[in-house]
């Protein structure tokens, strides 16, 4: 069809290209009349090039957003535009053919846009016209294609694991699908492929890998959707430190190729409780400091009550804060503590060389200087404390703080790039309030470590596992363990766990059978796909580098999902609906 001849793309044309006849094709970003000459914008998956038109009246009347063809000749502008790839040339119009028209947009199809998230998801098609979306996507499908070519040259075997599954405890609520054959049964949507990846150790392929889609029916915050992919491997016959070697090679992959960032690698290692106890998280961004620190052997002293059950209590500085925060101020941490189970956050101030505030009437002279020397304050430091019975609760709550006044203050640099793995997570958490109860800190069928496998019969809590997340910017952007492959030792953690022979066979009988058949040692990683890219695009929103996301609600404003089905398919699947 004439109309839809190209010979090049707008975002491509360069100096080089002078003189040259051209046809075009694309979407009207803008236009400009200035009487006797007009100037059209013209967007292209590839960019925007200036279209002059000297006689407007030898081409139809377009508008933003119409899609046209155009022929002419490209031409060196006397004054360049710095701002856009192409802002040394223009394109002489000698034809210009309207393809199809458009209304006017529900917003500005521009970097720029004031529109409402919910809008620019509900024009979704729309939205993925604007640079900085397409620019999203070509860095999510740069990543899928450097993990292929990465790992296909290191021997890896791609597989496709099953989507309609069985349904697993894998920590999260499993999405569930009707069997229309099998009245009262269900499918689950995979959370991850775990078992089936582990079984294609068992099956001998050794080193595989896939481009997975995973679903979590949980709730959702900015860097968490209900469907997503994880770049997921497994591999036999290696250890820890090759795994970690192997996964460190891929991302340096992706930050050169994609950022132009060179790795310096091995990436550095922080142990769980290093993390948990300096940062308050364990993902920890490590670009700021703002530490927390143990004080409950000088406060444990004071005459204050509030402390009297509680084994940790950990402070906070915040540099230059103590003039500028006020008793409301205050006011406004205690929910967050409490989302922590902290029962308050106290606070004193460091002004005039003294400790300022209600709480010094619990403390004599000489704690308050050993709280001024442990803590290094210095004039108009704010100092933040709390206490626990609990390790966890006590360093989340802090770290939540740390994580907070650090955006406040501006810490964070912008297109800084902060990589470390966090290794030696415990086996286990204990159940709050029981003496031994426990839930897996990673899942059931983590390997602990050598020097840890006598701690199991003696001392749970202190088993420390072959566990490993890596983290960027302080995102938790993927992570893996070592398995589980003797039948003693898994044996030993389910019932540790509480399970009894019944509900292992109940809940992983298919799996474990395959074990009594000579299984390699074997672990793995996988990566999220969209936290890998969020950050590689300069992004905290998930959102921004998924085609057709979900909103926070798990809904799409575009297709309305989810919606009601007829009672034609409910009965086919045997489901009725409870009011």
């Amino acid at each position: 069809m004439k109309t839809m001849e190209r010979s090049n793309y707008c975002g491509e044309l360069r100096l080089e290209d002078v003189g040259k006849k051209v046809s075009l094709v694309g979407w009207v970003a803008t236009r400009r009349n200035l009487g006797a000459i007009e100037f059209i914008d013209l967007r292209d998956n590839t960019g925007i090039v200036q279209l002059t038109i000297k006689d407007s009246s030898k081409v139809p009347d377009v508008r933003s957003e119409y899609v046209i063809s155009v022929s002419g000749t490209v031409n060196k502008k006397d004054v360049p535009n710095p701002k856009i790839k192409t802002g040394e040339v223009e394109v002489i119009v000698e034809s210009l053919t309207l393809i199809n028209k458009s209304e006017t947009t529900p917003f500005i199809i521009a970097d720029k846009t004031d529109a409402l998230e919910d809008t620019r998801l509900q024009y979704r098609y729309l939205d993925l016209r604007r640079p900085t979306m397409l620019n999203n996507l070509r860095i999510r499908a740069e990543v899928v294609r450097l993990t292929h070519e990465y790992l296909d040259k290191n021997r890896f075997l791609e597989v496709e694991t099953p989507i309609l599954n069985i349904a697993t405890p894998e920590g999260a609520r499993d999405y569930l699908v009707p069997s229309r054959l099998h009245h009262g049964s269900f499918y689950a949507l995979p959370q991850s492929p775990q078992l089936f990846k582990q079984l294609l150790m068992v099956g001998g392929i050794e080193r595989y890998y896939q481009i997975a889609r995973c679903f979590r029916d949980e709730d959702l915050r900015a860097d968490r959707q209900p469907e997503f992919t994880q770049i997921d491997v497994e591999m036999s016959f290696m250890d820890q430190d090759q795994i970690l070697s192997l996964a460190e090679g891929m991302l340096k992959d992706y930050f050169k190729n994609i950022v132009n960032y060179d790795l310096k690698l091995p990436l550095r290692r922080m142990n769980y409780w290093d993390a948990m106890d300096n940062y308050g998280s364990d993902k920890p961004d490590t670009r700021y400091e703002l530490y927390l620190h143990d004080v409950s052997d000088i406060l444990k002293a004071s005459s204050f009550q509030g402390f009297a059950d509680d084994k940790y209590i950990k402070a906070i500085v915040i540099p230059g804060y103590a003039k500028k925060t006020s008793r409301k101020n205050i006011d406004e941490l205690q929910g967050e503590g409490k989302k922590f189970n902290l029962h308050a956050i106290y606070s004193l101030k460091f002004e005039e060389g003294a400790l300022q505030g209600s709480f010094t009437k619990f403390l004599d002279e000489e704690t308050m200087k050993r709280l001024i020397e442990r803590l290094g304050l210095k004039e108009d430091d704010l100092l933040l404390f709390s206490g626990s019975k609990y390790r966890r609760d006590i360093d989340f709550g802090l770290g939540a703080l740390r994580t907070r006044y650090a955006r406040e203050m501006g810490l964070i640099v912008p297109g800084t790039y902060d990589l470390l793995w966090v290794v030696n997570f415990p086996m286990f958490d204990k159940v709050e309030g029981t003496d031994n109860q426990y839930t897996a800190e990673h899942h059931p069928f983590t390997r602990p470590r050598d020097e840890d496998l006598a701690k199991l019969d003696t001392d749970p809590e202190s088993v420390l596992a072959y566990a490993y997340d890596i983290i960027i910017n302080g995102y938790e952007a993927g992570g893996g363990t070592l398995r589980i492959y003797d039948h003693d030792t898994q044996w030993k953690i389910f019932r540790l766990l509480g399970l009894s022979e019944e509900e292992v066979a109940h809940k992983f009988g298919w799996f474990i059978d395959a074990f009594k058949y000579g299984v390699p040692p074997h672990g793995g990683f996988a990566l999220g796909l969209e936290r890998i890219c969020m950050i590689l695009a300069g992004t905290d929103n998930i959102r921004d580098v998924v085609a057709f996301p979900k909103n926070l609600q798990a809904t799409d404003p575009m297709s309305h999902a989810p919606t009601e089905v007829s009672q034609e398919a409910l009965d086919a699947v045997a489901v009725q609906i409870k009011q």
